[in-house]
């Protein structure tokens, strides 16, 4: 038993045998980093775009807040002007 074993690792064709199971071990390991990445860059882009958003409302919000009427005068006279 022990002499097969010997055998089948040292012969040429257990050689060219580990070999491709080295190269598609790697590959297969490549290819499942790729998808990672290719996720974490997926959720990155997303949450930058909903951090673009939030920034937007925020600065609408504040653009808005900007061009209140500061006393109750000035509320009275666009709401007779009909601007607001």
């Amino acid at each position: 038993m022990g002499t097969l074993i010997a055998w089948l690792t040292g012969s040429r064709f257990a050689l060219a045998v580990g070999k491709w199971v080295a190269i598609t071990l790697a590959t297969s390991l490549f290819l499942m980093s790729l998808r990672r990445s290719g996720e974490r860059a997926g959720r990155q882009a997303q949450r930058l775009e909903n951090t673009e958003k939030a920034n937007e409302i925020q600065r609408r919000m504040l653009e808005a807040a900007a061009r209140r009427p500061r006393t109750r005068d000035e509320l009275v006279d666009r709401l007779r002007d009909g601007e607001f």
